[in-house]
């Protein structure tokens, strides 16, 4: 039998108010350590990536809209030269024109004129210079290839009065004005007006349009808002699954690792028992995680199993030793009987080996406690306990031993009051912790055992009116093997008749206490109370 088993260890509790912090280290209260731990967690690096998501295009954005302003202004003026070299080419036909050869005009624009080029041709004769429509209002429509509806005439006319063109044509018939304009059409779509070209002549001064329609005029953004252009939309849209994708995978890694914490708390909850959806194989949704969660099944059996050999050993190896203890036990008595009352020294001797056989019967139940507390630690069991009634039931049971050691017990006890643990342990904390309190109380004295509900949180406070503990060794009462009981201190002597075992203490009551309760994520601690004695708190989790 392992007397001293290997201890799992986990940091110890909180003592008297303070937590101390052994078997490891945090990082959290050092800023090294904190960034440090920001830059590793996924979480973060998750937050990161989507910030440079979405900077990355605002950042490159205004360069690139004003490299597309630079592209439209070379655009404008090419639309410029191509609007006065056509006028050029018009430049003779139109220096030999009269009010009769306006109508042959058309057959003139369509030579220049193509499936995306358009031309339309103003006139402002000179006859007209007289009266009122001198001005903008002067100007007509007397040309257009291809052929362009009435109604779309008029509204690009009035669009061209509107921006004040017509008024600048108008003043001296000179100047150059490249333009942006969309304007709709009457059998549907949009066309660009990108030129007008002024030609003075003695018939009047006209004004040749040069425009090309919104689809075929180099696929640019002339016209039209940045952000529409197919270059950008297409950029916009692969860079959009881009980040669609990468973000998929980290998130898809993220709530990944979330189920298997999820699992994990279950498992060790005891929401889930073994196979089926209890398996981290089949909570896993991630191909290159499966060897990770292969990996965690494989622990988690081990652990298992090791909890179960652990309690068979224990339960094997103390029935073992149990029983040469107890023929000892028995053989002893008729030796004392047949030995006459003047052999002092063989009285002596048997005296010494049923003290010893106690001592040993002690240790044997101790072992026994410490293998099944490894076990508890490696797979704590947990199932809904109604902590109100086992509480109280305990208290109850206390009653011959109270009045045993003249002492008085007073509880309140909330009721409804229910946590995931398991029973067996739970009956062991509370037994552990009031007969500590019971074995430090002086006669007369009273024991006080509360059970409240805190929030989330259950409260079971154990108060003894005894003398309290050294606040130095606050700090050490929760560790294995320490004691500091004085001579005829603890349990009456007569309960070793009863179990041999508690006759004997070897420190481990409160250390058993703290682990067990860690172990279903508790936190157990002791302070000396202003008006004397200790309390003990334990926390545990509301189911």
């Amino acid at each position: 039998m392992a007397l001293l088993p290997i201890e799992a260890r986990v940091p110890d509790g909180a003592r008297g108010g303070a937590e101390l912090s052994k078997g490891g280290y945090s990082m959290a209260g050092f800023p090294g350590g904190r960034l440090r731990w920001l830059w590793r967690s996924l979480a973060s690096r998750l937050a990161l990536l989507a910030i440079v998501f979405l900077a990355v295009p605002v950042l490159i954005y205004d360069q690139f809209q004003r490299a597309d302003t630079t592209t439209q202004t070379l655009l404008l003026q090419s639309a410029q030269r191509q609007g006065e070299l056509i006028a050029r080419a018009l430049e003779p036909d139109l220096s030999r024109a009269n009010r009769a050869a306006l109508p042959q005009l058309g057959p003139i624009l369509r030579r220049f004129a193509d499936g995306n080029t358009r031309l339309k041709l103003l006139v402002r004769p000179r006859a007209l210079a007289g009266n009122n429509l001198m001005g903008s209002d002067g100007f007509y429509y007397v040309a257009a290839s291809p052929s362009v509806p009435t109604d779309d005439l008029d509204a690009e006319r009035h669009q061209l009065l509107e921006q004040g063109v017509l008024d600048r044509l108008g003043a001296s018939c000179a100047g150059n004005e490249p333009l942006a304009l969309r304007l709709p059409r009457s059998s549907g779509g949009y066309e660009i007006l990108t030129s007008v070209t002024p030609i003075n002549t003695a018939f009047g001064c006209w004004a040749l349009v040069t425009s090309h329609t919104a689809g075929g005029y180099l696929d640019s953004s002339l016209g039209r808002p940045y952000w529409s252009t197919p270059v950008v939309q297409a950029a916009a849209m692969i860079y959009v699954v881009m980040a669609a994708l990468v973000m998929a995978v980290l998130l898809g890694v993220w709530r990944n690792l979330h189920r298997f914490g999820d699992l994990a708390r279950d498992i060790v909850s005891g929401g889930i028992g073994e196979g089926g959806q209890g398996s981290f194989t089949n909570r896993n949704t991630v191909p290159e995680l499966s060897g990770v969660a292969e990996d965690f099944d494989r622990l988690v059996d081990t652990l298992r199993e090791s909890a179960r050999s652990l309690r068979r050993a224990a339960e094997d190896n103390a029935h073992a030793y149990k029983t040469p203890i107890a023929v000892i036990r028995q053989s002893v008595e008729p030796l004392r009987r047949s030995l006459s009352a003047g052999d002092n020294r063989s009285q002596r001797a048997l005296t010494m080996i049923e003290k010893s056989v106690d001592k040993l019967d002690g240790l044997v139940s101790f072992g026994r406690r410490m293998d099944e507390a490894a076990a508890d630690l490696l797979v704590p069991p947990r199932r809904r306990v109604d902590l109100s009634d086992l509480v109280e039931r305990m208290a109850g049971g206390y009653t011959s031993l109270l009045a045993e050691r003249q002492l008085h017990m007073r509880s309140r006890i909330e009721s409804g009051v229910v946590v995931r643990a398991s029973e067996d342990i739970l009956e062991t904390v509370i037994e552990n912790l009031v007969e500590n309190a019971v074995s430090f109380s002086p006669p007369d004295g009273t024991v006080s055992v509360r059970l409240t509900r805190n929030g989330a949180w259950a409260e079971l406070v154990v108060e003894d009116e005894g003398p309290g503990v050294d606040p130095a060794n606050l700090a050490r009462i929760f560790e294995r093997y320490f004691s500091q009981r004085e001579p005829g201190r603890g349990m009456p002597e007569d309960a070793a008749a009863q179990n041999q075992a508690e006759a004997t203490h070897f420190g481990i009551g409160l250390w058993i206490v703290r682990r067990n309760i860690e172990a279903f994520g508790g936190k157990v601690h002791a302070e000396n109370r202003p008006t004397g004695g200790l309390r003990m708190t334990v926390t545990l989790a509301v189911a």
